[in-house]
């Protein structure tokens, strides 16, 4: 006598095994779209035998099973073929992120090799320059989470800038590593189109670029942190790109971006911070650091995030020395008193 539920497996295995089939089409679509060698042409006729064989396995589940079973054997064919895609530091890289950065750490004393600090007159004319520059982690004494957004409120590039008490900074930020005829493309971010690298810059460099060249709209926050975790945060970011130096590895959109590992270095301070939607949904990620007691304490989060709006300072500065000094004017937790000016060279 059969069981009553016996019924029900048959179409709950034929409905599973559909969703697969869809779910694995459109992935091998995108992976061949964006990593299939050779002329257009045959990329597009490669794409059309996989979703064929997609489709005529989706209309053979109840009669043909051997049909499914090839789409599977074909399938493990492809993924075999997408584990062997290896990054490389070896391409024709587009100019500001041609270079590496390494960092050396003697005591207190951190040398950063191939620190950004490109003149942008705009989003294609620069002057780019490259600088090995030190910082003494002794002097360490802020940092400051400045958000950029280039595709609506829900999208936003995530940048820390730390502060010295002789008035100097540096930014650092994780960014796709692009060749020079690419772009960035959030979909084409989740099939290894690009690598992935840690970018050092200075303020006039990356913030001025993102405000005055680029139109984004950018915030800046100070994050509550003590002296003992601005230290961690440095010497963590200096870590991965000295990993990222010796071992090239892929961007990923979902688990590999700008705003993932600010929130990896801060489970370093915190290992019981929780995920949320905000590590996807960037634009809103000063709002989960300020649910959790990371940004400048006391204060409501709307009028740090109304007075941390640096972009109508930031045009206005310009391209001048004072220009980190200005752009904080107002922003609650910084005091903006000038600091003596010291050379970065």
């Amino acid at each position: 006598m059969n069981h009553p539920a016996s019924g029900i497996v048959s179409p709950l295995l034929r409905l599973l095994t559909a969703l697969f089939i869809v779910a694995t089409g459109i992935w091998g679509m995108f992976a061949l779209w964006y990593q299939a060698q050779g002329p257009l042409a045959a990329r597009i006729a490669g794409i059309a035998l996989w979703l064929g064989a997609g489709a005529l396995a989706l209309r053979s589940l109840r009669t043909r099973r051997r049909i499914v079973v090839g789409y599977m054997i074909v399938f493990a064919l492809l993924l075999g073929w997408w584990s062997m895609l290896k990054p490389s530091h070896d391409r024709i890289w587009a100019d500001d992120v041609a270079q590496l950065l390494r960092g050396h750490i003697q005591g207190d004393i951190v040398t950063l090799e191939n620190v950004r600090n490109f003149a942008w007159r705009s989003e294609t004319d620069y002057t780019p320059r490259w600088e090995t520059r030190e910082y003494d982690l002794s002097k360490l004494e802020s940092a400051d989470l400045i958000l950029s957004y280039w595709m609506g409120p829900a999208i936003a590039h995530t940048l820390v800038s730390f502060g010295f008490s002789d008035g100097r900074r540096i930014v650092f930020s994780l960014e796709i590593r692009k060749e020079r005829h690419e772009s960035f493309s959030a979909i084409a971010g989740f099939f290894r189109q690009y690598e992935t690298i840690i970018v050092a810059s200075d303020e006039r460099d990356i913030v001025l670029t993102r405000t005055n060249a680029r139109g984004e709209d950018v915030y800046l926050y100070r994050l509550d942190l003590p002296p003992e975790a601005l230290r961690t945060a440095f010497l963590a970011y200096v870590d991965q790109a000295n990993q990222l130096a010796r071992t090239p590895d892929f961007y990923n959109t979902l688990t590999s971006n700008c705003t993932t590992i600010v929130f990896d270095l801060a489970r370093l301070l915190d290992p019981g911070l929780p995920l949320d939607y905000r590590l996807l949904a960037s634009g809103y990620f000063a709002e989960y650091a300020y649910d959790h007691k990371g940004l400048a304490p006391g204060i409501p989060f709307e009028t740090l995030h109304a007075r941390g709006r640096i972009t109508q300072r930031a045009l206005a500065a310009g391209d001048t020395p004072e220009f980190p000094r200005r752009i904080r004017e107002g922003v609650p937790g910084i005091d903006t008193s000038p600091v003596p000016a010291r050379s970065e060279q």
